[in-house]
């Protein structure tokens, strides 16, 4: 997620988690390592803005701008589009059945897994505590599925993998039909300074968005028509790494979408699901963040539709700017996408990509909200007549 006000203290980093000298001498050598590298990355600071740069530069770059690594992505976009523009629901549809659902979310679930997904060192997505991180959300993924008894149905849920160690997730609800509607969130975290060596609890980025979206398919396999495939379309909900690198693992899933052909409606991403104190501080109300830049205006219309229907508190318009997040993945793959953060685009968390990243930071009834939109949109779409 960007930020451009990040330079925070982080002289505790090293106290967040018990570790050994040698481990940290070794992580520390690695980080220099690679600092040092004479290995070049492409990224695109903007449409057709393209810069190689080294491992350092890149990441110093990372600290107030956001941007694509397409270094293994450079085509992402350009297989040539046949279909249509999606036309999405003139309102939502399914009010009654989408609100009596929602009242089975629960912040007791968000902050449980929240806790142990914060527990990890860093979720930094070339590090070990990356890749076992990933893991243990696919478990959880796995469970919610096998529970609702959707995995007898047809539904399943992988990682998608990649050559840095940490892996992406899908899970998937097959529909009638191949069209795809996908709600997302990146699984990593990063702490800018020294992102192999110093903590990156990652609570609100994007830990947040993460636990709100497992929570959202957990009350929508409550409905026994989606855990049995009846809806019109198909959903899939996404976890992405690397994400913190440039939009890593959310491009190479949509490359491989774009050229299979793959018929994808919609995309919702959720990133920073849970901070409101400075919204709060400068005496504005607590509103869902309705991203209105390199968004799909159709989709993002709907959105403020879905808020205004099924959350208690309003939506505010902001942006973000350039690659901000992994529904520019999507959206240069050609495909409708869009994204809600916690606020105001200007009173959004300035404690990402520290050590100061964590879960007592953060609003669960807030994240609340979130879950109620993501879960909504989800009904919505999965029966939209596209």
């Amino acid at each position: 997620m960007k930020t451009s006000s990040i330079l925070a203290a982080c002289a505790s980093g090293l106290a967040v988690q018990a570790f050994s000298v040698p481990r940290i001498a070794q992580n520390a050598a690695q980080q220099v390592q690679g600092f040092m590298s004479p290995e070049q990355y492409l990224i695109e600071l903007a449409p057709g803005e393209t810069k190689w740069v080294t491992d350092a530069e890149k990441w110093a770059l990372r600290r107030g701008i956001s941007f694509f690594d397409i270094t293994d992505t450079p085509d992402l976009g350009s297989v040539p589009k046949t279909n249509a523009a999606v036309k999405f629901p003139a309102h939502t549809e399914h009010n009654t059945t989408v609100k009596s659902l929602a009242r089975n979310l629960t912040k007791s679930n968000m902050h449980d897994h929240l806790e142990t997904f914060t527990s990890f060192h860093t979720r930094y997505y070339k590090s070990e505590y990356g890749a076992k991180s990933s893991f243990w959300l696919l478990g959880q993924v796995n469970d919610t599925l096998a529970h609702a008894g959707a995995l007898k149905h047809g539904a399943s849920v992988k990682h998608f993998e990649h050559a840095w160690g940490q892996n992406s997730i899908i899970a998937t609800l097959p529909g009638k039909t191949n069209k795809t509607v996908v709600i997302g969130a990146h699984q990593d975290s990063i702490n800018l300074f020294f992102p192999s060596l110093l903590a990156a609890p990652g609570a609100d980025d994007d830990g947040s968005g993460t636990v709100t979206i497992l929570e959202a398919l957990r009350v929508l396999l409550l409905n026994q028509d989606i855990v049995q495939g009846k809806q019109d379309n198909t959903v899939e909900f996404h976890w992405y790494s690397a994400e913190e690198g440039g939009l890593l693992g959310s491009q190479a899933i949509f490359q491989t979408y774009e050229k299979a052909g793959r018929d994808v409606k919609a995309m919702l991403q959720q990133d920073m699901t849970g901070y409101v104190q400075k919204t709060l501080d400068a005496g504005e109300p607590e509103s869902v963040g309705v991203i209105t830049d390199f968004v799909d205006p159709g989709l993002t219309e709907f959105i403020k539709k879905v808020v205004t229907t099924y959350c208690d508190i309003p939506y505010v318009l902001t942006k973000c700017g350039y690659a901000c997040s992994d529904h520019a993945s999507a959206s240069k793959a050609g495909y409708p996408s869009a994204f809600v953060i916690e606020s105001d685009f200007k009173y959004s968390d300035n404690k990402i990509h520290t050590t100061e990243d964590k879960i007592e930071y953060l609003n669960f009834d807030h994240m609340l909200q979130h879950a109620k939109l993501t879960l909504g949109l989800a009904f919505e779409l999965a029966f939209a007549k596209f």
